[in-house]
């Protein structure tokens, strides 16, 4: 089963994504083929193939752009159609820039429109018939999820309330109803001969999400399963691998003590703070001409300074002053810190706008370069508030154990909260970072900030 960053990633989904890049691949390639003669094809074989394979990336990164890989819920033809014609000319003009700079790469019209047609085509057939794989909820492993609290029912809502979901809730074992059933799932007190049922209805693994430990395991029944070949996992494990989240209120102290994770050895501190440094050098020239043309709209707009210094908690529970562009006006907080609320009244026109694409956040790339951020990270919170979240909830302490960062895991993962829930659910997936932090998943990370920076999602 394919894991990365310990979530799971259904072998199904990954077959679309790689068939869907190798039709799009083979359409150009064969438009190519049928429109020149086969002898100036294999002429410049290999300069056909790059041409293919470049529009081939750039047309699967402007779908991931526009979600369409994001097959959680359920996407209509016709907003697939919409979409994907919007990435797909999004493509066209990053094509248009890469032909300008390298002419050798640049495919013929007389090739392209064809094949961009052809490509259309080719992919709404291909999606078409993957939705009817999700529909039909082909494809998928069978399990049966052991309890009916609370907890069964978080399970059951991640995985029968994800429209790609790889997995099938078969049976349930409980003495009462799950409140989140919406396909009827079958409710058992007890099931004899477990392994044969489990067979009979190829049930391949069984989630323990017993609310109350005390509660009697059918230990023998389990035992025979796993003799025979059935998946025994903890819920608490199985949650964490479907949702990429770490279950804070599931979870003991000793669950956090006996698991892998939590630690950066010397290696990835180190890279991890290289990353840091070059990127947040490269960030600021990079972005000097918005910083210049930002502060003067906001010196335009309001009196008062143009950036606003405000406390934040760092690593080791210390405390440090976050730089940010002033997006309220100057006596925003003069009754006390509140947390942000959307259409807050506080913020400037100028301010809207800066948060929306997170330019408010461009000054704590100096945060980074003296060493209280980390480009990725869980985000600082000011000490009032963490002083009530800590008391709220349970670990919330753990994430100071880290730099905090300009993004994160929670920032890609969940939209903007401004409550104790949503600072729950948050810490979730903070802790969740923490536990499976690398390199690599903080470039994953950044990734997908930029994408929601380009796309203005979940800004506040």
């Amino acid at each position: 089963m394919p894991y990365l960053f310990n979530k799971y990633h259904p072998l199904r989904n990954l077959i679309f994504c790689a068939g869907e890049g190798l039709l799009i691949f083979a359409t150009f390639s064969l438009v190519q083929y049928f429109l020149f003669a086969h002898f100036l094809y294999f002429h410049d074989f290999l300069t056909h193939l790059y041409q293919a394979a470049l529009i081939t990336f750039l047309f699967q990164l402007c779908l991931y752009f526009y979600d369409l890989y994001d097959l959680s819920h359920n996407l209509t033809l016709a907003t697939t159609a919409t979409k994907m014609t919007q990435a797909f000319g999004l493509g066209c003009i990053i094509l248009g820039l890469i032909y300008y700079i390298l002419p050798l790469l640049t495919t013929s019209i007389q090739v392209f429109w064809p094949g961009y047609f052809a490509t259309c085509g080719v992919v709404m057939l291909w999606r078409w018939a993957y939705y009817s794989v999700l529909k039909k909820r082909m494809f998928v492993q069978n399990i049966m999820v052991l309890g009916t609290g609370p907890f069964a029912s978080t399970i059951a809502k991640e995985i029968e309330g994800n429209h790609d979901s790889a997995h099938k809730i078969i049976s349930f074992i409980g003495d009462t109803e799950v409140s989140f059933n919406p396909h009827n799932v079958p409710i058992a007190e007890k099931i004899p001969h477990m392994a044969s049922f489990c067979h009979k209805h190829d049930i391949e693994k069984i989630i323990l999400a017993l609310d109350d430990r005390r509660k009697k395991t059918p230990i023998k029944e389990l035992l025979t399963c796993k003799l025979a070949g059935i998946s025994i996992e903890q819920g608490v494990n199985f949650y964490e691998t479907i949702t990429g989240k770490f279950p804070v209120e599931r979870v003991n102290p000793s669950s956090i003590f006996f698991s892998g994770g939590f630690t950066q050895g010397k290696l990835t501190k180190t890279m991890k703070r290289f990353l840091d440094i070059c990127l947040a050098i490269f960030g600021t020239f990079f972005s000097l001409p918005i910083t210049i043309f930002t502060a003067i709209a906001i010196k335009i707009e309001t009196p008062g300074p143009v950036f606003y210094l405000q406390e934040r908690v760092g690593k080791r529970g210390t405390t440090f002053k976050v730089i940010k562009f002033r997006s309220m006006g100057q006596d925003a907080e003069k009754e006390g810190a509140v947390w942000a609320q959307e259409d807050d009244m506080r913020v400037t026109r100028i301010g809207g706008f800066i948060r929306k694409v997170r330019i408010d956040e461009l000054p704590q790339l100096l945060n980074v370069l003296k060493g209280e951020m980390s480009l990725v990270g869980p985000r600082p919170e000011r000490p009032v508030f963490v002083k009530d979240l800590s008391e709220k909830i349970p670990y919330y302490a753990i994430r100071h154990n880290v730099k905090p960062g300009i993004t994160g895991w929670a920032q890609v993962c969940y939209p903007y909260g401004a409550s104790v829930e949503d600072s729950l659910r948050k810490l979730e997936y903070d802790l969740y970072y923490m536990k499976n932090i690398s390199i690599f998943m903080d470039l994953i990370i950044i990734f997908k900030t930029i994408k929601t920076v380009l796309f203005g999602t979940g800004a506040r």
